[in-house]
């Protein structure tokens, strides 16, 4: 084709013939008609053409097909979103029907066969009105839902992280000693969990629920305090320890609680626990939750998280009641078991290694010691558990032994420890002499003071402590004791809490009775096994008077340690 004949109907368009659309009128050989030009079905030249504007001709029917088929494609994204709309519309339904037909938590454990073939099919699950009932509505961070057996706690505590279910970013984890005692849990669950979310599915080695949602929820077991590493980097929006008195310490709530987290705006972190009185872990339960306000009023703890303990008793349960059957069970206990589960009583220590301890004979009011009573104090040191350091004096009347001081801190190095004891000791009319754990004296490789150089260089008269547990305890129990005076040998000063709260229920050690057990809050506990053991005797009052003058007050320190 020549080149002027290439060109001429794009320079020139105005010479050739073109339709109601503007395109060009072809001939036959598909070159463009001039206009006066050959008449229709005329023999062209026979070269091959291809115009720009038959190219637009062509991408216009092509984009016209495209067009076509993304409204086809749309169409089908559209019926897909009417579909998911109306599944999510379905599933709400459900969940909100489902959070009004309700089943007595313990319809489906705990009562007879009978009492169950009362609740209809549509029925999941009803709170108990009552204690449950609030325990489930509580608005505080950490809650603690306890005392008597058949309360209905273990059942409370599967339904309560149901809560943000139908939140994608809601992560639940519910916490148990044993793996035993979790299988309990998650049967309850796996009756439960499909009735209400209808599609949640359960996966058995991860011990992990899915809702339909994206929500999880996570099954997890503590026989030791190291495994709580597992859940290290993990967050959670509901921590759930179930039987908490099972754990010795609170180290593991302690840290979980620092898992404690969420990006959704729409989710309040909570935490949630369950136990009866009793147990390990006693002590500090109580200490967190019971001690600091009256069972159900909220307060503020020293970490600032919002708290409240919601008792529970049998009768709180209608089923359980009703049937009878389980409290005669739990009226037939030994003593200290019955008024633990049946009474719900806090004050009393399950498996107590001194039964004989009581807060009406053992504690009195302080009073000033009189300067000629010979004066001795025990020490147990640890940094990563508390440090504590027992004063005791004899009284020369009778030979009791009133323990009127204590100290008792975490994380105190041995200059700080031996710091706070002498400014402690500042108004004793001399530096009081006492016996420590031989292990401070032991050497790790390093080449400074050990804790027992440390304190001796501050100015106080240590020896080494007799480390023999169990006459230790022997001898405590012998101190207990009630002489026919109505005097015990051992009287403790109520500004002594930490003692008298192990005295009380420190836990005998199951594998070795013969023992307290050593994972429990024995430190307060353990001083005065030393201080005991190093034999505290009615001095000379002239002796003593002559110490007295002798030391002036007590000794200088080596400021070489800067103290």
């Amino acid at each position: 084709m020549p080149n002027k004949e290439e060109y001429d109907w794009d320079i020139n368009p105005d010479k050739y013939l073109v339709d109601e659309e503007g395109n060009f009128i072809l001939k036959v050989d598909g070159t463009p008609r001039k206009k006066g030009g050959r008449a229709k079905g005329s023999k062209g030249r026979g070269y091959t053409y291809h115009s720009r504007t038959q190219a637009k001709m062509d991408a216009t029917k092509t984009v016209k097909e495209k067009e076509k088929k993304i409204k086809a494609a749309q169409s089908k994204i559209d019926n897909y979103k009417k579909s998911v709309t109306a599944t999510k519309k379905t599933l709400n339904k459900l969940e909100n029907e489902n959070a009004q037909k309700l089943v007595s938590a313990d319809e489906l454990d705990n009562v007879p066969t009978a009492l169950q073939a009362e609740a209809t099919e549509d029925v999941i699950f009803k709170a108990n009105e009552g204690p449950q009932e609030d325990f489930l509505a509580a608005g505080e961070i950490d809650v603690l839902y306890g005392g008597a057996a058949g309360g209905g706690k273990s059942f409370a505590m599967i339904i309560d992280p149901l809560r943000y279910a139908h939140r994608s970013a809601h992560r639940a984890l519910i916490i148990r000693r044993s793996m035993p005692e979790l299988r309990e849990l998650i049967d309850k669950s796996r009756e439960l969990y499909p009735k209400a979310f209808p599609g949640c599915k359960y996966k058995e080695v991860e011990k992990m629920w899915l809702f339909p949602s994206g929500a999880k929820l996570e099954f997890g077991f503590l026989e030791r305090d190291a495994d709580v590493y597992r859940y290290q980097g993990q967050a959670y929006s509901f921590i759930g320890f179930d039987e908490i008195t099972h754990l010795p310490t609170e180290f593991a709530w302690n840290y979980l609680g620092s898992r404690l987290r969420t990006t959704d705006p729409e989710i309040e972190v909570y935490m949630r626990c369950t136990a009866n009185p009793g147990g390990a872990g006693a002590h500090w339960v109580k200490k967190r939750y019971i001690d600091p306000a009256p069972p159900n009023e909220s307060f503020r703890g020293a970490d600032g998280l919002t708290r409240k303990f919601i008792p529970a008793r049998l009768q709180d349960n209608p089923y359980l009641a009703k049937d009878g059957r389980y409290e005669q069970m739990l009226a037939s206990l030994p003593p200290t078991q019955r008024q633990q589960l049946l009474d719900g009583n806090w004050d009393v220590a399950e498996g107590a290694a001194f039964t004989e301890f009581s807060p009406f004979t053992h504690v009195i009011p302080p009073f000033e010691i009189p300067v000629g009573w010979e004066r001795t104090k025990g020490i147990d040191y640890g940094y990563a558990s508390e440090s504590a350091c027992i004063w005791g004096a004899v009284d020369p009347n009778d030979g009791t032994l009133i323990i009127y001081r204590e100290l008792y801190r975490k994380g105190l190095l041995g200059t700080e420890l031996a710091s706070m004891i002498t400014e402690m000791e500042y108004e004793d009319p001399f530096s009081v002499p006492g016996v420590l754990d031989t292990a401070c004296w032991s050497r790790t490789g390093t080449t400074g003071p050990t804790v027992g150089e440390t304190l001796q260089r501050a100015g106080h008269k240590l020896r080494r402590a007799d480390k023999n547990r169990i006459q230790g305890k022997i001898q405590i129990h012998e101190y207990l004791k009630v002489k026919q005076s109505g005097r015990p040998r051992i009287q403790i000063f109520n500004t002594c809490p930490n003692l008298i709260r192990e005295l009380q229920s420190i836990p005998l050690d199951k594998s070795k009775p013969e023992d307290v057990d050593t994972h429990a809050s024995d430190h307060a506990y353990d001083a005065l096994r030393y201080l005991i053991m190093a034999r505290p005797r009615i001095n000379d009052t002239i002796s003593q008077l002559r110490q007295f003058r002798k030391e002036s007050h007590f000794q200088p320190v080596d400021s070489t340690f800067g103290y």
